[in-house]
């Protein structure tokens, strides 16, 4: 049987974690092979996905304590935890790492491996190296979710867009929200954050009136999806993000990838790594379901009137 450092393996996906125990005797823990999950935030943010991802894995055949042992760690929104959690994966000679964004470059660091998605993909039918995945096309989207945003805000002209500036693949959303506004002939006003304590005075640095507010998520926003809602909705600013959990939090649309469908499939990545083959040898995927879901006591506490078919086309409505 090959060793553990031989069978270690890194697939890069959607991130998340899972909140299963760990297995009940050391001893047999030992034996089985190991999952690590580096959750980029934090449990109330991924709950679905990680249901989504712990169901299908258990129809796979893999179940903690009996069949595999999960290792979860939480990063909390905290960027730094990314490469202190890799570091200890290594340690405990992991067989696959399930992460995403920015804790895979963390990932890379920490064992020389090469990441491969967030725009580091050298071929998505055969990416080659330790590393595989699902890509959320976070910025392809942002075009759709302005002409969303549109339909529903009307007159809309001024656009502020909140942005972690050290967060790659948000800094990608932002320049594509920022060309697709420019398309469609909007002002564009950017508030650049890099930590939890900027978004305060990155919403009192706002200057002149702006029409709606465009998220793009990283880790941190996520975290603090609550109070970046609450600012926004103090302000009278309708906002239009990529993910259901920040519509959950106060905010008006989300429009983007399902997550609990790619974390299922992100099981069978992991499925298939697991019974031998190369990570380098599974090509990476693309979304093939995409929610649209919107808040109606958002909208009502704005003034807002969504059209009728505007909410026919909706895969979820709360409030």
């Amino acid at each position: 049987m090959a060793s553990h450092i031989e069978r270690r393996k890194f697939l890069a996906t959607l991130g998340g974690a899972a909140a299963w125990p760990l297995a009940a005797r050391a001893q047999q823990a030992a034996k089985l092979p190991i999952i690590g999950f580096l959750a980029s935030t934090s449990a109330s943010h991924q709950s679905q996905w990680v249901a989504a991802f712990g169901q299908r894995l258990r129809e796979l055949g893999w179940i903690d304590g009996r069949t595999a042992r999960i290792e979860v760690r939480w990063a909390e929104g905290r960027p730094e935890r990314f490469a202190e959690i890799a570091v200890e994966f290594v340690r405990l000679k992991v067989d696959v790492i399930v992460t995403v964004g920015g804790a895979v470059l963390a990932a890379k660091q920490a064992t020389s491996v090469i990441p491969i998605g967030m725009g580091l993909v050298a071929s998505l039918a055969r990416p080659g190296g330790n590393v595989t995945g699902l890509s959320v096309q976070a910025s392809d989207l942002a075009s759709k979710r302005l002409e969303l945003l549109r339909e529903v805000v009307h007159g809309l002209r001024r656009l502020a867009i909140l942005v972690n500036v050290d967060y790659p693949a948000a800094v990608l959303e932002m320049r594509e929200a920022q060309a697709a506004a420019r398309t469609l002939g909007l002002e564009v006003t950017t508030l650049e954050i890099r930590r939890a304590e900027d978004i305060v005075p990155g919403f009192e640095a706002l200057k002149g009136p702006v029409d709606a507010l465009y998220i793009c998520p990283d880790p941190v926003l996520a975290a603090h999806r609550v109070r970046i809602n609450t600012l926004a909705n103090v302000a009278r600013l309708p906002t239009i993000t990529d993910f259901r959990e920040f519509v959950e939090a106060g905010s008006l649309i989300s429009y983007g990838p399902s997550l609990p469908d790619l974390f299922r499939r992100a099981a069978d990545y992991v499925d298939k790594i697991l019974r031998g083959t190369k990570p380098g040898d599974i090509p990476v995927e693309q979304p093939t379901k995409f929610d649209l879901v919107i808040n109606l006591t958002t909208a009502k506490a704005l003034g807002l009137t969504i059209p009728e078919s505007f909410l026919s086309r909706a895969d979820e409505v709360i409030g």
